[in-house]
């Protein structure tokens, strides 16, 4: 590109800065305050409103350009403003008309899709055999378990005493259910329960049981979905007042694929509004461990209802910690997949090249066995991709080197986090240290910011982010404002620098089989979700009675089932859930 065309490149970004202010301000002064929720997939696209149809009046300037210079971070000259002045209207009617074509699915994605992994740069998986729906063979007591005991067993041993009728998928489900019904009222950690639907449910897989019909473990185990999730005919709310009753007619394609393992829906679990924290319209969906604190987010509820015991395992999502975080506070397991292997089909989008659908159970291997019911590949969404997920119970770490930055494992801060090197270390893994990824990953939060602002676009538009509970400078409503005045340039380059990143990133992954770290060490949760790499999160110990403390371990991209060996290896070694709880 020569000179003179970057320049004019630069004088659109500049123009679009503040054209993106007039429209804006302009739109939201004569736009009507909307009463009622934003369409979605569910419902048919609506008319262009008159604000959307009528040219906005306010008068681009050569002081508004000024102004809009020190947003886009550069200066044009009296002369070259004169001149933008005289051509903007050209932007502007593009913009307009854009607008004026209507409401766009949040499901439509952009016609750029983003792939995990690069071009010539195969990630190389270590684990490359073993069946997730392989498990060990149980032997189980005489005697009939008791409730409390049932609470907190593992996906695998519930599995066993399902096949063996020790127990019913009913009286697990009633289990559940009865569970959500006494804690749900601390917690506030289902948004909706479907009693009637699971019981049917789990009478049906009872009965397919008793026939000799076994789909495989998840055959009658209850379970919870973050409520992003469609569910045909149950409410899906996405945490949010505007669509707090929303009820899509078609199920998201995890929850078909989940019916088809036997598994048994309960509930639609809290989710902080449009993936963000853990505030909901019904209010702060609360940590077990100590229910005057919140969760974390966004799969807040996921990981409370886990923790406390209600449901074996949950579905959430992750675009930037939404997993690791909640189950690094609850003190549960979680698996945050490699982007693009679980399809994203009716589940409410964010972050169109970033967001991802995990498992949060009791247990690391709980999370691998849910992973081999729903990965799978679907065209409707437009980043799935079909890769085959490998792993066992059965398989050890004995042999696989382990990556770690020794600064995070020393001080007093990080002194609790010992003892998963010397667990590692007596499994039979081989320790590596590393240094941290030399990545400047300043620029990587743009397409968070933006895609997000681009998929409410209607919400911000139309005033419904005031009805949203948090209204906070870091809260949604806000963020998604300022995002309208990022230039389209700004945006193209952090794309560029985040292809940079996921370079080096596969370079860094490419020195041994996995990483275990602290959470939220150096920078690697945006690095790793930016670049699309899995992460499992372990219970390793507690900072105090109230206080779980987990460590994460990631892998390279689609090698979730090395990432598993590892934090198993840490589960067990460390044997860190015999304590749950007090409710």
């Amino acid at each position: 590109m020569k000179p003179t065309e970057r320049r004019a490149f630069l004088v659109q970004a500049t123009a679009l800065a503040a054209y993106g202010a007039s429209f804006a301000s302009s739109a939201a002064a004569s736009a009507p305050r909307a009463t009622s929720a934003p369409p979605d997939s569910t419902t048919a696209v609506p008319a262009p409103s008159d604000s959307a149809s009528t040219p906005p009046t306010s008068e681009v300037t050569a002081n508004t350009l000024a102004e809009a210079e020190k947003l886009a971070g550069i200066t044009f000259t009296e002369k070259e403003r004169a001149q933008i002045v005289r051509t903007v209207n050209s932007l502007r009617k593009q913009f307009h008309d854009r607008a004026a074509l209507g409401y766009l699915p949040n499901q439509l994605a952009p016609a750029e899709v983003f792939r995990a992994e690069l071009p010539g740069m195969p990630a190389a998986a270590v684990t490359t055999e073993g069946d997730p729906f392989e498990i060990p063979q149980f032997k189980l007591a005489a005697r009939t378990p008791s409730d409390e005991e049932l609470n907190y067993e593992s996906i695998p041993m519930l599995a066993a005493m399902l096949r063996a009728q020790v127990v019913s998928s009913e009286r697990l489900t009633t289990l559940a259910l009865d569970r959500f019904d006494r804690l749900n009222p601390t917690l506030f950690c289902a948004i909706t329960v479907v009693r009637e639907q699971a019981l049917a449910r789990a009478r049906a897989m009872d009965a397919e049981l008793r026939a000799g019909t076994v789909r495989g473990p998840l055959h009658g185990i209850p379970y919870a979905a973050k409520d992003l999730l469609d569910t045909a005919g149950i409410r899906t709310t996405w945490g949010a007042e505007p669509w707090k009753d929303r009820v899509p007619t078609t199920n998201a394609w995890v929850i078909d694929a989940l019916d088809r393992a036997g598994a048994v829906l309960t509930a639609k679990t809290a989710v902080g509004a449009l993936a963000y924290g853990d505030i909901w319209f019904g209010g702060t969906c609360r940590n077990p461990w100590n229910p005057e604190k919140g969760s974390s987010g966004s799969s807040a509820g996921s990981a409370s209802s886990v923790a406390a015991g209600i449901v074996p395992f949950a579905i959430g999502t992750e675009t930037l910690g939404s997993i690791v975080s909640p189950c690094t506070t609850c003190g549960v397991s979680g698996l945050r997949p490699t982007f693009g292997r679980v399809p994203r089909t009716g589940c409410m989008a964010l972050t169109w090249s970033m967001d991802k659908i995990g498992a949060i159970a009791r247990r690391t291997s709980d999370c691998g066995i849910v992973l081999g019911a729903i990965n799978g590949f679907d065209p409707r969404d437009a980043s799935s991709v079909a890769q085959p997920f490998h792993w066992s119970m059965r398989q050890d770490v004995r042999g696989l080197r382990v990556g770690f930055v020794p600064e995070w494992f020393e001080g007093d801060a990080a002194a609790g986090y010992q003892p998963v090197l010397d667990a590692l270390r007596e499994a039979g893994a081989v320790l590596v240290e590393v240094k941290p990824p030399q990545v400047d990953s300043s620029a990587l939060m743009l397409p968070i910011v933006a895609e997000g602002a681009a998929a409410f676009e209607e919400m911000t538009r139309g005033n419904t982010d005031d009805m949203l509970a948090w209204q906070a400078d870091t809260a949604w409503p806000n963020t998604f404002r300022e995002s309208w005045f990022i230039p389209a340039i700004e945006l193209l380059q952090a794309s560029r620098l985040r292809r940079r990143a996921m370079e080096t990133m596969h370079t860094w992954f490419m020195q041994f089989d996995a990483v275990v770290a602290p959470p939220f060490a150096g920078d690697l949760l945006l690095l790793t979700n930016s670049c699309g790499q899995p992460c499992a999160v372990a219970r390793c110990g507690f900072e105090n009675p109230q206080t779980p403390r987990t460590v994460t371990v990631m892998a390279r991209n689609f090698d979730e089932g090395t990432a598993l060996r590892v934090a198993s290896a840490i589960e067990e070694r460390l044997g860190k859930w015999d304590r749950f709880p007090s409710l």
